[in-house]
């Protein structure tokens, strides 16, 4: 649907279709062909129907030429896989195999296996056969079998095992998807925030990932020689101009700029956007003396640094953070950039994970006050109703800069529900909504000396909504925590009365986590806040922690605290060897595989 905007093919399926190796006079493998095959179609066909790359496109998924039943064979589908650029394996059998001999060897494939529940052949004896020659070999599969007994000729995919192939698939390609690219930090470290100290060796160990920086004094050289896409820039403002809603000036009249100046500094703002996405990808219109800035540095995701040599000085970063998160811009829809406020890279990278996951546009925000039921009725005498109530209360999510756009909820779906979409459903509708319900207030100078604008709206509808915070602990290493739940509709006058606490002109999005009441970190809202790893979170649309879950377990990345149901939770069938306790095993099994590109 669109051109890539980085240097390296998107992770390609491959379907293994594994068989019975043995001929004879009653020719097993002969009279297995035909299912054998049947099921890697299937699985194709599913993949190619219900998974998209972040452009839009398609997965693309490729076949074995043959069935495998022995090494040559298992050879052959290696060679033809290596030339397709696989990274994703999906063994797929309805009968017994000889398992050392035809399971995947790739050490850096990942990888499942789909044995088939019947009852003419042993798949289930294969799989757990498999399963255990991959555990014993070290290259963690993850395992799938169906729940209910299928006849021989039954070529559809029950329900429950094309949960466990798209859950495996979607987190798959998310994962493979990272590799090879960059993240680009613009400036370094933000008022001492741990987040933005950035770690190379986490990056590309457990990522694959590359870490590329630039000082900020890049974006005024290329200003100040003006290197950049002129035609591009004189469009996004003509665009700004004519669709950014100006708001209020809270500062004191006296440090108030002027008109004039207001002006300029509008400008300037549109002038980052346009600079920091070439930063990113390159641009083929540049100059040909800027021949080597035209390249850009392959970011899948970047972090502008901003406070506070920057901002006491230039005005902030907050419209270029903000429209570039968002789902479009100048150009009409678009895949969002990952582009994390206060260069936090590891709150970047995990809205990189969630945009990976969902194609949808990601909020960055500070998780920034609890809000218990009796606070809210001492200060605005409203009794909380609905999922708050069932939280025990709710959490402000509120920063000054890079939460997408989108998640005012203006969009709207089929049925006029809000919705964060997959950005390319955002219609021109669409965007005209989202932009009519945000405003553009100039930046309060007590944070921002150097002036600028900031995003403001409110979240006005009840979303279902996942916040997750990605965190480096010493001596253990990566872990994530995860908080399903929704945002919170508070009536407009507690809403106000709330917001007006602490910054109204910032974007504002109230959060109910789903707790259960029982002691732990979702008894409540407020453990949930008690027990949050720092002091951002990334948010996206939807209840995604299921695949977040199986995405962290292929990059050995122990998920430290979550609220998805447990039936839901999968990951390699491997990890059942450590322990009984799901998340304790977690911690083990990644602690023993240790990071993909160690």
């Amino acid at each position: 649907m669109a051109k890539s905007r980085l240097v390296g093919s998107y992770p390609v399926i491959g379907i293994r279709p594994t068989i019975d190796g043995r001929r004879g006079a009653l020719d097993v493998r002969g009279s297995l062909e035909e299912q054998t095959m049947n099921m890697a179609k299937s699985a194709a066909k599913l993949f190619e129907e219900n998974l998209k790359y972040s452009n839009g496109e398609p997965v693309q998924v490729v076949i074995a030429d043959t069935t495998i039943g022995r090494v040559g064979e298992s050879a052959a589908c290696a060679d033809k896989f290596r030339k397709a650029g696989v990274d994703i394996t999906l063994t797929v059998t309805p009968c017994w195999c000889y398992g050392a001999e035809t399971m995947d060897m790739d050490p850096q494939t990942i990888k499942a296996v789909w044995g088939f529940n019947g009852t003419e052949r042993p798949g289930a004896v294969y799989l757990a056969s498999v399963l255990a020659t991959h555990a014993q070999k070290g290259l963690p599969a993850f395992g799938i079998y169906g729940h209910d007994v299928q006849e021989a000729d039954d070529t559809s995919i029950p329900d429950d095992v094309k949960e466990k192939l798209l859950r495996f698939g979607r987190a798959a390609v998310a994962a493979a998807s990272m590799r090879g690219k960059s993240y680009l930090q613009i400036g370094s470290v933000t008022m001492g925030i741990g987040g933005s100290i950035i770690d190379s060796d986490f990056i590309e160990s457990y990522l694959g990932m590359r870490v590329e920086s630039v000082d900020e004094v890049e974006i005024i050289r290329r200003m100040t020689e003006g290197i950049y896409d002129h035609a591009e820039f004189e469009k996004a403002l003509k665009w700004a101009k004519e669709t950014c809603k100006i708001g209020w000036d809270k500062n004191p009249e006296e440090l108030q700029f002027s008109p004039e100046k207001k002006e300029e500094q509008f400008e300037f703002v549109v002038k980052m956007a346009v600079i920091i996405k070439e930063l990113m990808n390159g641009c083929d219109n540049l100059d040909p003396a800027f021949s080597e800035e035209a390249i850009g540095h392959n970011a899948l995701a970047a972090g502008f640094q901003g406070q506070r040599q920057w901002t006491d000085f230039y005005p902030n970063g907050d419209f270029a953070e903000a429209m570039l998160n968002t789902s479009f811009d100048w150009n009409g829809a678009r895949e969002p950039y990952i582009l994390a406020t206060e260069n936090d890279v590891l709150n970047g990278l995990g809205m990189m994970f969630m945009k990976l996951l969902t194609n949808r546009a990601q909020i960055f925000a500070d998780v920034r006050t609890y809000w218990s039921p009796e606070a809210v009725k001492k200060a605005t005498g409203y009794d909380l109703e609905g999922v708050a109530k069932e939280a025990g209360g709710f959490l402000h999510l509120i920063n000054s800069g890079a939460a997408c756009l989108d998640a005012n909820g203006e969009a709207k779906d089929e049925n006029g529900n809000a919705v964060m979409k997959q950005w390319w459903d955002i219609t021109e509708e669409d965007q005209k909504a989202i932009m009519d319900n945000t405003e553009w207030c100039m930046a309060d100078n007590g944070y921002f000396r150097g002036g600028g604008y900031s995003s403001r709206y409110e979240t006005k509808a009840q979303m279902p909504a996942t916040m997750i915070r990605l965190n480096l602990v010493k001596g253990l290493g990566p872990v994530l925590q995860i908080a399903e739940g929704w945002t919170v509709a508070l009536p407009a006058e507690v809403s106000d009365k709330l917001w007006k606490r602490t910054d109204y002109t910032w974007p504002c999005t109230w959060f109910a986590p789903r707790c259960d009441g029982k002691e732990g970190p979702f008894k409540t809202a407020y453990d949930v806040m008690n027990n949050w790893g720092a002091n951002h979170g990334a948010i996206s649309y939807g209840h995604i922690g299921a695949d977040l879950i199986t995405m962290c377990s292929m990059l050995r990345i122990p998920v430290s605290m979550h609220n998805v149901p447990e039936k839901d939770i999968y990951r390699p069938a491997a990890w059942n060897a450590f322990g009984m306790d799901k998340e304790g095993a977690d911690f083990r099994a990644c602690k023993n595989y240790g990071p993909l590109y160690k």
